[in-house]
């Protein structure tokens, strides 16, 4: 069964799932990259090389002013310039957020066709690598079964299906039961992607949420799992995130605004045939989301709101019949805090008093408000606290230190903390799937750039820990391959961290290695070391793969991020330009030898290094590049969004493409 948003019961863990979703996806832009930039240079020469009796497809330009400032009836943020400043924009008209202008649907069906032209030479090289792709992957498979009341839970791949089977077998039987099927949901519709997969208290029923469009707005089903027969289907554009109640009676889901933002939190009860759901939390300052988590014991659901640098927090007694929210500390400008619940307390997770790392603090359920919260453990700037997760006899800490994630038990009456060591230098931790609230076992996730994706269980009282599951990677020998960790002084002095995989022995030599340097640096998402099966047809051809962790990222802590917004975005880009250049100057690489790629956000970084260095890179791929940022900005269905992003990105930044350097290929993707 599929997990979705937090582990523990946090308040505002819902931005830190988006966070890890987010994170999530960047490593599937590292995968889709691999596949991409190992063929980069091929793929220049063939799209340089092709002939030119099919010309590229051109739009029209049509003219429209994009206004920059005031706005009447628009949010245009804190003192917008009034007057507003005007830019020409002659492509504004192919903007059609519906999908529905038959004339740019027609116009990217020729784009298509002109890629698949171009492409056409290396139809048979792109065949043969995505056969040594899927050579590394185990199709038929399934995640170790994890206990939850009377029924153990997993998911099962099978080789020649595209989605994940959810199932469950009574503990102590081997008898396999089929809770849903998302291959036989997704036959005949375009697109399927399931969000919350959730079972009910009792075990008797299924909520799932499914998006049939594309536009991440879910439908959500409920089926009685032993009929398999739906008894409420009345949800049907909502965010996907779903918790039950402490019964079957009542089911928790977010909706979206206009601007596709979460801004609602909803009960809806089953037993109301007249859909009287009730609203629960309404959020209407556009900076900020909207969300909500049921605590591990299942006491309290955790409601509030969140923007990149203030949150808000509500607490509903589930115990009680009454749904009025409590609030546990008002909104105050630049104070994060994430609470969950912890021995009878709540425990709070805060960058309270310029704890910039953030500080563990409690107080009673009885007094929420931040003057009663109590420091828990000394405030340390060197680590970077993320999340607890806690059950009925222990949490587990998770944060940063020394550039990579860490984890420590929480135990005993003085919170005594343990950190949980690992042997390699480099390597990732998470949390596992943990439904049991009573229990001395914990599972988490290991991985390292050579160690494939492990679930481990640690016995908090003796410490002792068992691997239960090593991600199986066919044609793959660990030994064969290594990774390091090195330092680069960035343009201002900061250090900054960038790990390296490649095949053993490679680096002995002198003589300069192709590599592939991926970078993303926004968001305070960490691009962290993991295993990645899709990297090996890099390494197998003597590429050394390497990671950039930027400012804009979180992998050294707050600071690593705040040090890369506003005015100082600049730094993401110049970080990203000394990496590459120790790259060379130890003589990993050359720049004709060295290959970049960045996607979305990461795309805005490929945007401006290939711009600020055109002479350091030999081919770029900027995979979904967020460049137009003044112009998008502006986008009025999009403003709420790009309120958001205007923390990472640089005001008054425009690209262009560089003409002077024609050995640079550009690879630009959507």
């Amino acid at each position: 069964m599929m997990r979705t948003g937090f582990v523990g019961g946090s308040i505002i863990r819902w931005r830190r799932s988006v966070l890890q979703k987010t994170s999530m996806d960047n490593r599937a832009m590292i995968a889709t990259g691999a596949a991409v930039g190992i063929a980069a240079v091929i793929t220049a020469r063939a799209l340089t090389g092709a002939g030119s009796q099919f010309e590229p497809p051109l739009l029209d330009k049509r003219e429209h002013q994009v206004a920059f400032g005031y706005v009447e009836d628009e949010n245009r943020g804190e003192n917008p310039m009034n007057p507003p400043i005007f830019r020409e924009d002659p492509y504004f008209w192919v903007r059609d957020d519906a999908r529905k202008n038959k004339e740019v649907i027609k116009h990217l069906e020729k784009e298509n066709a002109f890629t698949d032209f171009k492409m056409k030479p290396l139809k048979k090289y792109t065949e043969s690598l995505y056969k040594e792709l899927l050579s590394h992957v185990q199709e038929t498979d399934s995640t170790v079964p994890y206990k939850h009341g009377p029924y153990e839970y997993y998911t099962k791949t099978l080789e020649g299906s595209s989605y994940k089977i959810h199932c469950r077998r009574e503990i102590g039987s081997e008898k396999e039961e089929i809770i849903l099927d998302e291959n036989v949901l997704a036959k005949g519709k375009k697109h399927c992607d399931v969000g919350a997969v959730e079972v009910s208290p009792s075990h008797q029923l299924l909520a799932y949420a499914v998006d049939s469009t594309g536009y991440e707005t879910y439908e959500v089903l409920i089926v009685n799992i032993g009929t398999g027969k739906v008894v409420d289907q009345a949800l049907t554009e909502t965010a996907g995130r779903l918790t039950w109640g402490r019964d079957d009676k009542h089911l928790y889901y977010s909706t979206f605004d206009q601007a596709h933002r979460v801004d609602k939190v909803w009960r809806h009860s089953l037993l109301d045939t007249k859909n009287n759901d009730i609203l629960l939390f309404e959020e209407e300052d556009e900076l900020f989301s909207a969300g909500f988590q049921k605590t591990r014991s299942e006491r309290f659901m955790f409601i509030g709101s969140q923007s990149s640098e203030t949150s808000e927090g509500y607490m509903i007694d589930l115990t009680k019949e009454n749904t009025e929210a409590e609030l546990i500390a008002k909104r105050e400008k630049g104070v994060l805090y994430d609470v969950n619940e912890y021995r009878g307390k709540l425990y709070i997770i805060t960058n309270k008093e310029d704890a910039k790392n953030f500080k563990l603090m409690s107080t009673s359920v009885d007094q929420p408000g931040p003057e009663n919260w109590k420091e828990v453990m000394p405030y340390d700037k060197d680590i970077k606290l993320d999340l607890l997760s806690s059950f009925k006899d222990f949490a587990v800490l998770y944060g940063r230190q020394g550039g990579f994630t860490q984890m420590w038990i929480v135990r005993g009456d003085d919170d005594a903390l343990t950190r949980v060591e690992f042997e390699e230098k480099a390597y990732t931790v998470a949390p596992g799937v943990n439904e049991e609230f009573e229990t001395t076992n914990y599972r988490f996730s290991y991985s390292s750039l050579t160690t494939p994706m492990q679930t481990i269980e640690i016995n908090v009282d003796s410490g002792e820990r068992k691997v239960l599951k090593e991600q199986p990677v066919p044609n793959f020998e660990r030994s064969s391959y290594e990774s390091d960790r090195i330092e680069v002084t960035a343009e201002d002095g900061t250090k900054v961290p960038m790990s390296l995989v490649y095949k053993k022995g490679l680096l002995n030599g002198s003589d300069p290695k192709p590599c592939y340097l991926y970078g993303y640096g926004s968001y305070e998402i960490s691009i962290d070391p993991f295993f990645n099966s899709k990297l090996l047809p890099f390494l197998d051809r003597d590429v050394v793969v390497a990671i950039a962790h930027i400012r804009g990222g979180g992998e050294m802590g707050r600071m690593h991020y705040e040090n890369a917004k506003y005015l100082k975005k600049k730094n993401t880009f110049t970080d990203f330009i000394a990496c590459a250049e120790e790259l060379v100057a130890k003589k990993i690489t050359t720049p004709d030898r060295l290959v970049i790629e960045g996607r979305s956000a990461g795309g805005l970084l490929i945007g401006a290094v290939i711009n600020m260095r055109p002479d350091l890179f030999h081919a770029a791929h900027a995979g979904v590049p967020f460049v137009d940022v003044m112009n998008t900005m502006s986008g009025r269905s999009t403003v709420p969004m790009n309120f958001r992003l205007r923390l990472s990105c640089i005001s008054g930044l425009s690209l262009h493409l560089s003409n002077s350097h024609p050995q640079l290929v550009h690879i630009w993707s959507c």
